[in-house]
Formats: structure tokens, sequence, C-alpha cells
């Protein structure tokens, strides 16, 4: 009887229940927009901070830099002109630790050993600066405020650091970054930021071999290809693989294994970044404050601490999804529970009659009751769905449409990224005012989906309250006088 009644009334009453369930679809297709607009938004930011420090990566640690203009940041290049005066093709490397002091190899093992740490790697970042040239009775000298700041990559001028006394001087300068990454463990590090497109990555066993991996851009303007050979200070890494990093610049030109990496720059059992895998999201603070105090004077940076930097339009419209869009789907639910409401009301208003001669032919209170909450639900059930086909249009529409946002990578311009908290790692690209461009994609989650389920019955249930405490007051007097 139950259901046979509620059939037969939905279908007399097709208009209104529409109106009832196309309000509550409203209401649920924009919270099912915003939240896989919000969700979009932060698979893109997740992408920007990738970009940064290496798929996996909860926390780095590192030492702050030695301070500028101390003599371990200032590489020095002396050239001397020939003695008969026919001058001669010259060139000097320099090899320097790029960003950030160096840490103890055995400080990777004290940080893996923390409670809630699932695993940790560390890693050197290296600046090479080359320069090369003939020379003729003088002598080129890089003054005061080098550190390669002044140099751009192969054929740039120098800066006005260097100098030439006494003579002519014709000379290049190659200014790159090398990185030296444990392989060892190849899952956590900035080269998982970079997909290999050309060759291989390094295989475990490669841990002390002469073999390096490049960075697509480098590759392409160095003109370098798996096969190549490229001579860092003298020693010649045979390039295995060609690395192409999924957003942004990549974290270093040239990737080498970590012991060449300290065997170039004299820093034996040293490393400069430590990358930390918490066991649960959940631990990445009570992590962070048990390596601050077992290793003192570090920085640990999260990834929630580099989020912070990141500005631009992915930044404004994120705050603006998690403020004004959670608030406005808030309210514009709200207002669709209370009109569901208040016309499921009103049409119990209208059927006085009706229900006054079920009561009169013996139907009890609840029954009635039952009855309006019933068909309060299954609108709610409808607008639910119509909601939901909406809410996947418009996730859909924003997906295809792919708008583009742009983040703009804040924080200081110290070397290798230095304003990031050390999350590059130390690479040899700038990362202060980088812009990276992200397209804007709104994934709808099974999560989604069963909240605008629950949230479709719990609006027929509100409708259902209203329309059954309306019809809990009906007596069957009402409807005699509604009949006169």
């Amino acid at each position: 009887m139950f259901f046979t009644y509620l059939r037969r009334e939905l279908r007399r009453r097709r208009k209104a229940a529409l109106v009832v369930a196309s309000g509550l679809a409203l209401g649920i297709a924009l919270v099912i927009v915003v939240s896989s607009v919000s969700a979009g938004m932060g698979r893109a930011q997740d992408k920007v901070l990738q970009s940064l420090y290496g798929l996996g990566t909860d926390m780095t640690v590192t030492k702050a830099a030695a301070p500028a203009g101390s003599d371990a940041q200032r590489p020095r290049f002396r050239f001397d002109a020939q003695d008969d005066g026919s001058g001669g093709e010259q060139s000097s490397d320099r090899v320097m630790v790029r960003g950030f002091q160096t840490l103890a190899g055995s400080t990777v093992g004290r940080v893996g050993a923390q409670s809630g740490v699932a695993d940790a790697v560390g890693g050197l970042s290296l600046q090479v600066v080359k320069v090369s040239g003939a020379f003729t009775r003088g002598r080129f000298e890089q003054g005061e405020g080098g550190g390669g700041q002044g140099f751009g990559r192969g054929g740039a001028q120098p800066s006005p650091q260097g100098r030439v006394e006494g003579g002519g001087a014709d000379f290049d300068v190659n200014n790159y970054s090398v990185y030296g990454t444990d392989v060892t463990k190849p899952a956590l590090g900035p080269l998982t930021s970079s997909k290999i497109t050309s060759g291989r990555s390094f295989t475990r066993s490669e841990t002390d071999a002469r073999v390096a991996v490049a960075d697509a851009a480098y590759a392409k303007e160095k003109k370098l290809k798996t096969g190549s050979t490229v001579t860092v200070k003298g020693t010649g890494f045979k390039v295995v693989g060609i690395a192409t990093a999924d957003s942004g610049d990549a974290a270093a030109d040239l990737y080498v294994p970590l012991k060449q990496a300290q065997t170039l720059a004299g820093a034996k059992g040293k490393v400069t970044t430590i990358y930390v895998k918490a066991t649960d999201s959940q631990r990445i603070g009570s992590v962070k404050s048990e390596i601050q105090k077992d290793v003192p004077g570090t920085t640990v940076t999260t990834s929630a601490d580099l989020a912070g930097t990141v500005s631009g339009s992915l930044s404004t419209a994120s705050s603006l999804a998690a403020g004004v869009g959670k608030w406005l789907s808030i309210v514009v639910l709200a207002a669709a529970f209370l009109v569901a409401g208040l016309l499921t009301s009103s049409a119990v208003s209208r059927r006085v009659r009706e229900f006054g001669t079920l009561k009169a032919l013996g139907w009890k209170s609840g029954r009635v009751t039952r009855q309006v909450v019933g068909e309060a639900v299954v609108n709610g059930l409808v607008g639910g769905a119509l909601g939901i086909a909406l809410g996947l249009a418009g996730a859909y529409a924003v997906t295809a449409v792919s708008p583009t946002l742009q983040a703009q990578l804040g924080g200081g311009g110290g070397a290798g990224g230095g304003g990031f908290g050390g999350f590059r790692g130390g690479p040899g690209r700038e990362a202060a005012g980088k812009t990276l461009d992200v397209a804007l994609t709104a994934p709808v989650s099974l999560t989604t989906i069963a909240l605008a389920v629950g949230l479709a019955v719990t609006g027929g249930l509100v409708a259902g309250a209203f329309g059954g405490w309306r019809a809990s007051r009906l007596r069957p007097a009402d409807a005699l006088r509604r009949v006169e």
C-alpha cells in the first residue's frame, strides 16, 4: 500500500516534485563542481611542488649556506700568458658546493632512523664554472663576488667580476649544475620529478660509475645525446639517459652518482640535502620536530612550508575555492534544503482534505507522516541524480577547457633555490621569480559522488521533516472545514 500510494502521488504531482528536485540538484551540483575543482587545484599544486623537490618527498633537511662573500663561496681563476707571447688555449674548472653547507653522510642514517621516517636519501648539489680561452701577455682573475653568479652558459661574456690584466683575451664561460644522486634509492630525490625520455636511468650497481643523466633542455643546448661524453673537471662521464622535467625547470643540468659528485667537489662522504619520506602524512609535523631536535643546526622544510611560497593565479584560485567556493556551496545547499522543506510543507497544506479524509478512514498520524517523508526522500534522490549529472557535466567542462593557471615560485633568490628551504636541493637554476603554467583539471572522486548521494538523502529528509510536521498536525475536522 505504501509504495502504491507513493507511486500514484509522485505521478500526480510531477511538477511540484520536479521543482523540489531541481532546487536540490543545483545545490548538489555546485558542491560537486567546487569539490572537484578544489581537488584539481590540489593536484596542480602538488605537481608544482614535485617539480621542485621530487616525487614522494615529504620534507628535506639542509644546513644554511656559508655567509655570502666568504672565500669558500668565491672561486678564483688564474690564466697566465705564454712566455713566448704567442698565447695558447687554456681552461680552468671550478666545482663548488651549491647553495648549502655540507652535512656528514652519517646524518642520512640518523635521519632515516627517526620514528615515522619511511626512507631518507642524501644528495650533493654542485655548481661547475668552466672558463676556457686563449690569453696573451696577461692574467685573468675573477674578483670578489664570484660564486659563478655572473656567468651564463657556454658562449656567455665574462661578468663584471672578471678582469683581464696586461693583455688580450678571448675566452668562453660555461656555467652549469651537477647533482649527485644516490643511485641505490631511485624512488626518492629530485630526479624523480623528471621522466627518462631517451636511454635509461642509473642502475643500482653504478654507485661509483662515470655515467650521467642529462636534463633534456641542457642536452639540447649542448647537443648531447645518449652515448655522448661530458667532461667535468677532467673526468669524462658517459650520458646514459636524457630526462625531461614534468613541469618547470629540472633540478639540475647533469645528474651523476653521488660518490662521483663527492669526488669532483672534494667532499668525500658529504651531502647538501637529505630527502625524507614519512610513513604517514599525519606524522610529518612530529617527524620534523624530532629531526630538528636530533640534528641541531639544520633546517627541516616540509611540503606544507614550501606550498606557502607558491603565489600567482593558482594560489589565488585555490584560496577562492577553499574560502568563497566552500561557503557559497554551504549557503546554496542550505537554501536548497530550506526551499525544499517549505515547498513540501506548502504541498501538504494544499492536501489537507486528502490527509484529513485518510485520517477519518483510520490512518494514524505516523502513517501519514511516513507517506510524506517517503515522497520527500524520493524527490531528494531524484534531485541527487540530477545534481550528480549536472555536477559531472560541470567538472567535465572544466577539464575539457583546462584553463591555465600560473604558479609564481616566490621566496628568496639565494643560490640553489635557498628561498625554498632547500627543497630544490641546491640545483643550478635560480627559483625565485620563476613562473610555471599549470593546466587545471576537475577530477571527480567516488568520495564526492558518495557525498552527493548523502546530501540528496539529507535534503529529502529535511523536506520530509517539514512536510511530516505539517501533516502530523492535521485533524479529520480540517478536511471538513476545507470542504465548507
